[in-house]
């Protein structure tokens, strides 16, 4: 029996549903707007509410927090990267740098008076090979 398990499965081991969830939060906190199936959405929409939630308090803890539970990769920058960079360049490295920021700087503030429900399902359809129900989830405007 699974009396008190609130966890979406969705067919799928422990670590490759963490490592799924987290890149989908990345993905929804860079677009702020993600199509995917609707199971996957009630999962993530879970997920995406308690990461503003945390964003909100603004603290050096809730942000080691959030790199955690996004599993972001701080790999060192070559000099040469480093002054692409600088000058503006991000193409030069992956995008998990500006997430944590974004996250913290632009959606934190921006849903600081709103007490929840950060985001919303937008049913849009079956999906035409499997026929798997799809949905957009995104950030709401505030």
């Amino acid at each position: 029996m699974r009396h008190r398990k609130n966890t979406f499965k969705l067919s799928r081991t422990g670590s490759h549903r963490k490592a799924l969830f987290a890149n989908m939060l990345k993905s929804l906190i860079e677009n702020e707007r993600i199509e995917t199936t609707v199971p996957k959405a009630k999962a993530l929409k879970r997920k995406a509410d308690k990461m503003i939630t945390l964003a909100k308090k603004n603290t050096l803890h809730t942000r080691r927090r959030l790199i955690s539970e996004l599993q972001i990769q701080f790999n060192a920058l070559t000099p040469k990267e480093a002054r692409r960079a600088k000058e503006g360049d991000t193409s030069s490295y992956n995008t998990d740098r500006k997430v944590i920021g974004k996250l913290m700087d632009d959606l934190g503030p921006r849903f600081k008076e709103r007490e929840g429900g950060y985001t919303r399902i937008l049913r849009l359809g079956r999906r035409r090979g499997d026929n798997a129900e799809t949905c957009f989830i995104e950030y709401l405007d505030a």
